[in-house]
This record gives C-alpha cells, structure tokens and sequence, in this order.
C-alpha cells in the first residue's frame, strides 16, 4: 500500500532525527556548513582520458575567497593527472581558467584551452605528462573555441580578426545591436608552425569532431551567431578538408546538444531534442557522416541523456531518470546492453573513456562533484579534493514525491536540519530552478544561489522541487508546461509546499521562496499572483513581464518555439500580461529582494526594474532592488556571489522569524562587510 503524505512525512522526520543525530555525535554540535565555506567547496570536472587509457586529466574549479583577502574575479581552474592507481598530482595551479583537455594519441601530451600571461586572447597550451613547463602551442588573432588535433594538423574554430579593431581603439566603438556577422569559422594549421587556412566559413561554427584521418570534420553549425539560432537552428555537416565542401547534412529536429564521431569514422552519437517543441537536448541519436538520415533511440523514455561517448561499438550514456542517474550502455538500435554499478548515493554528470578506463564525475549530498573510476564495471570514488567536509555535521537530505492538484505525481529533493521537526515545522525555503528545461538531481545541491546546506545549518527546511516543465522524466513531462506560463508549473510549487506542511515537516505560514532566471519568476510571481503563500521572495535574474521580456531577449525563437507556442500577436498579448508579475503587483504582500546582474542580456535587467517600480508605487510592501555591475545572466565574481548569499540569507531572516510580519522593515541595505573582509597582503 502506498504512503499516504502524513505516512511519508512522519516516515521522513523519524529517519532524519537518526541519520542527523549519529552525524551530530560524529562531528561535534556546532560544526555546520556557513556561507563563509562556499569558497572551500571544489569540483572536479572537464575530465578526459589518454587513448592508451594510463592517465586521465582533469579540473579542479577553485572559488577565490573574499574573506581571506583574495582578489575578486571568477573561480579559478587548475589542472590535475589521474594515473591507473588513482592517484592525482596538481600539475598547473594558481589565479586563471584552463578548459578543453584532450590527451595526443600517443597519450604524452595534455592539450588545453587558456589565456595565460600576456595573452589577449585564450590560445592551445600543452604540457607533457611527464611534468615540466606548459608552452603555447598556437595562438590565434581571435580566441581559439573548439579545437582537435589529429596528427600534425589542429583544427579549431575561431573569429577571423576584426579589422575595425583600430577604429574602436580610436573612439568608434558604436555597437549596431545583432547584425556584428563576424561568423566563427573552421580553422587547420600545422602544429609545427604556419599560417593558419580558413576551412568553412559559411554559417556560426560550434563544435567540431574530426575523422581518424583528417580528411573530414563533423561541424555544428547555425546560420547566424544570435543565441537564438545557435540554440534553434544548429544543424550537423560534414566538410571535406581539402575543399570545404558540405557533402552531407543531418538536418536536427529540435535543439542539438554533444556529438561523437565513432572511431570508425562514419557512426555518430548524439544528443538532440525530439522535435523543434522540445525545450532540452536530452534524446539519444545516431547517425553517419555520409547519410542525413537520423535515428532517434530514447525519445520515449522518461529520462534525460547528458553524456555520451563511444565504447567500442556501442555508446556509452549517462541518463538523469528523476533525481537519480545511470550510466548504460546502449548497442546502435538502442537496445541497453547492461549498466555500470555505480554507488547508490551519487549523481553522475559525465563519462570519459580510453582504452579499457572508464572515468566518471559524479556528485553525492555529502561531497561535490568528483573523479570515480570504474573497475570490473564497478565505480569507486578516487579524488579527494573536500576532506575538510569531513569535519562538518551535514544535514540530511531525501526525495519528496507528492501529488499535485491534478493528480500528476511530482519529485523533488529535501534538505532538513539537524533533529526533529519542531511541533510547527521548520521555516521553509523553496529553492526554484531555472529553465525551466533543467532538473534538480540528487547530489550536492549547495551554492552562492542555492542554500541547501547553509540555510539548513540556520534552521530552515530546502525544498528543490522538479516541477513540470523540469527534465530528467522524459519529453511529455518537459513539454507540460508549454502555452501555459505560470499555470500547472507554478501550482505544482504551492502544491509542494502544501505537501510538505501536510506531511507536518514545514510551517505553512514561514515560507519563503527563492530562484533565478526562470527560478526568478517563480519567485516574482510568488510575490504577486501567488501572494498569500509566501512570507518572502528573493528574485535573481527574473521575468516580471512576458510582453516586454520578448521583446527585449535574445532568445525569442526559443520563447516561441517551445515555451508559449504562440507569437504575441497571435491573439496572445493579454495573455501574456496576465501571466506577468507586474500584472499583479497591486495585491502583492510578500516582502520582495529582487537581484540582477547589470549585463544580462537573457532577461534584459529592465525585468527587475518593472517590477520594483509596480510594487513600490502601487504597495507599501517591503521591497529592494539590487544590480550587480559586469555581471549578466547569473553572478561569476566572488565578490558579486558573496554578497548574493548574504544577502538572500538576511532576507529570509528577517521575514520568516516567528515574530516577523509582512511590515517588518526591511534590512539595512549596506552588509556591513568593511570590518568582515581580510585585507589583501
């Protein structure tokens, strides 16, 4: 018989109470996740493995600290080599970005994608295996994206050079809003020195794989270098070399995502979308170099691929199904040959392969992401890299599924405090994703933006729910939310967090709820239509008008394609105010922090703006706005991510106290941090 809500909430706060109270015992009482250790957490990740399958290379994504005096600027990457025995050596470390490994086929050699000392532009470094200095390989008059090098040649793609460079220089920098047609072109030069040769030129180049012999590249390509066609209209050719001829086209049915060419030079992999409506890449494909046709394998099941690589025949996938994931192999028809016997508490994101070596990276609720290789198809964790974790008392963390209004079954992810509920519940925060095409899984979920551990530490219950419109159960799910913003997708969150109050785990009357992007408008439309359940808002990055944002995003296509369905003027103009926060802003009661980075072209900042101006003339609704400069649709700096999490947190505190009420005056707006903040030496 299954758990009924009550059955299944007092199941869960009986379970918790243990796992927390051994893991109290364990690590002292006091000892929990702050704000002030989010610089400590790091990721593995962009991990590959030599052809000859002996070492494997990888990334260490290091946050600056601001509280220890470093400088701000975005996390950096160092650089680490994984041999057979599992053992890591840090081979480049210190401040900048190193991306794009890949091992030379006689497995000596690391290249990679870096800017580093006077360069202007990020350029192809290599490194022997053996240790020693990296050198410049090849730097380009534009910034080198995509690259591979077979044998002596490296292909990569690239912008040619801007000859109007000199004139911005002088003054003459007007900028003429998506007509800049300087195209990323398919690019050869020798690595022993020479002159590099345009190859392709016609269309946006992307990413590229090349055949064993160089003789053809597979090129993802869109007609234009908007956002808009590179996430709608990128197509797979194949281009002769020797001529740039497009002597074949896979012509994509939706958004396309990876693609691997088979060692055999002629099988492809990919992930795409099922159709042009389908908002994610998340389907497994095949096709070949020399024929359009295109097979789709798993559009009908109730996953979403994220990773895939060619295991000699067969493909090798990695699958998020809900808030889990597996790592399967699939034969060419689509058949799963068998799966890898991964531990039951991780998340893996991706897979690299050489040789007989599978590596993976893979998270869990109890560490971030990190190396694990599998042997005897079994995977086991060999990176180290958040040992101080050991040391924090974390709190649990468990699937919730509930039912919605309708009936629809709906999954997501709870981060408790320590012990049990008190007799009220806890104060919740529902933590809302973007996309919404994406899914919360059930790994670390703790970050600048994202409060799970630290918000738990303080007192309050996390809830991350997949709402409908979320991936990772199959295209029908994702698909539910379109022509309908704000409709079914919204209601399954006050439907979650009836749930969790019925299941008497949180305090119906001390909600808060929080996201960015589309997360943002869950938030702003939480604060206004959806007023009456939500005691605080805290919106980053959001939408607070759907008529406005069209017109002022770079990715109306895709709004229209998969999202509303219908263009404006299709008898929709009403409609979509009514799905607006500012439509509502005149009831809104829910105090409302709203956050936006003064460069984000995705949801122009204009978005925040509106709806600052609506609640605050039309309420006496505690309300700010804050704008974050030199940051765009989300926070990269370590200044810029400090001070979100601050002050999300002291929103939050303020408006889901006991004694708080929807006129309690706001925070002060400075953070105090003069005399927090170390020095630099």
């Amino acid at each position: 018989m299954p758990l009924t809500l009550s059955k299944l909430g007092a199941l869960f706060v009986a379970t918790a109470a243990i796992s927390v109270s051994a893991t109290a015992h364990e690590h002292g009482e006091h000892n929990h996740f702050t704000i002030e250790h989010l610089p400590k957490v790091h990721h593995a990740g962009n991990i590959t493995v030599a052809p000859n399958g002996k070492l494997s290379a990888y990334t260490l994504s290091v946050p600056r600290d601001m509280t220890a005096g470093n400088k701000d600027g975005r996390a950096d990457t160092h650089l680490y080599i994984l041999d057979e025995k599992g053992t890591s050596r840090l081979f480049i470390g210190g401040e900048g970005s190193i991306s794009s490994l890949s091992f030379n086929q006689a497995s000596d050699t690391l290249y990679f994608r870096a800017k580093r000392g006077d360069d202007k532009h990020t350029s192809l470094y290599a490194i022997s295996v053996n240790g020693g200095e990296a050198y410049k390989m090849f730097g380009f008059e534009t910034a080198i994206g995509d690259y591979e090098v077979v044998d002596d040649t490296l292909f990569f793609v690239a912008k040619a050079k801007d000859d109007a460079q000199d004139l911005k220089d002088k003054g003459f920098n007007a900028k003429v809003y998506e007509e800049d047609t300087r195209l990323n072109q398919l690019w050869s030069v020798s690595i022993k020195g020479g002159e590099a040769t345009s190859i392709f030129s016609d269309g946006h180049v992307s990413d590229i794989d090349v055949s064993s012999d160089g003789e053809f590249v597979l090129a993802a390509v869109a007609p234009t270098n908007l956002v808009d066609d590179s996430l709608m209209e990128r197509n797979i050719h194949t281009i002769q070399v020797s001529s740039g001829e497009v002597t074949n086209t896979i012509d994509m049915p939706g958004k396309l995502g990876e693609f691997v060419l088979h060692s055999n030079d002629n099988d492809i992999a990919i992930i795409g979308g099922a159709d042009i409506s389908d908002s994610s890449d998340g389907v497994l494909m095949v096709a070949q170099a020399d024929s359009a046709e295109l097979t789709q394998l798993t559009a009908d099941a109730l996953q979403h691929i994220v990773d895939i690589t060619w295991k000699g025949r067969d493909i090798l996938a990695v699958a998020h199904r809900g808030v889990e994931s597996s790592v399967a192999v699939y034969d060419k028809k689509g058949k799963v040959k068998r799966t890898i016997n991964t531990p039951e508490d991780i998340v893996v994101r991706s897979v690299a392969v050489g040789d007989d070596t599978v590596q993976l990276i893979a998270d869990s609720p109890s560490h971030p992401r990190a190396v694990y290789a599998v042997n005897r198809n079994k995977a086991r964790k060999v990176t180290q890299h958040n040992t101080w974790l050991n040391d924090i008392a974390l709190a649990p963390q468990s699937t919730f599924m509930y039912e919605a209004r309708d009936g629809e079954k709906v999954e997501g992810l709870l981060i408790t405090p320590k012990g049990e509920a008190p007799e009220k519940g806890w104060p919740l925060i529902l933590m809302v994703h973007g996309g919404p095409e994406a899914h919360y899984s059930d790994g670390w979920l703790t970050a600048y933006s994202m409060p799970g551990q630290y918000a738990a530490a303080k007192g309050y219950a996390v809830y991350y729910p997949n709402y409908r419109g979320s991936t990772g159960r199959g295209v029908a799910y994702a698909k539910q939310h379109q022509n309908d913003y704000a409709g079914k997708e919204f209601n399954d969150l006050v439907d979650g967090v009836d749930a969790l109050a019925k299941a008497g785990i949180i305090d119906r009357d001390r909600v808060g709820i929080t996201g960015g992007s589309y997360g943002g408008y869950a938030s702003m439309w939480g604060a206004t239509a959806l007023t009456e359940h939500f005691a605080a808002a805290v919106a980053f990055v959001g939408i607070s008008n759907q008529v406005s944002k069209f017109g002022t995003s770079d990715i109306p296509n895709e709004m229209h394609l998969v999202h509303s369905l219908k263009w404006p003027w299709e008898d929709n103009w009403m409609n979509l105010l009514e799905r607006s926060p500012i439509f509502h802003a005149g009831k809104a009661d829910t105090p409302i922090l709203i956050l936006h980075g003064e460069k984000d072209t995705r949801v122009h900042p204009s978005q925040s703006m509106e709806l600052y101006r609506s609640i605050k003339v039309r309420t006496d609704t505690p309300v700010r706005l804050v704008f974050y400069p030199n940051e765009g649709h989300g926070n990269r700096r370590a200044a810029a991510q400090y001070d979100y999490a601050l002050r999300l947190m002291r929103w939050m505190d303020t408006y889901l106290a006991e004694d708080a009420t929807r006129q309690t005056a706001k925070p002060p707006f400075d953070l105090g941090l003069a005399d927090k903040l170390k020095k630099e030496d």
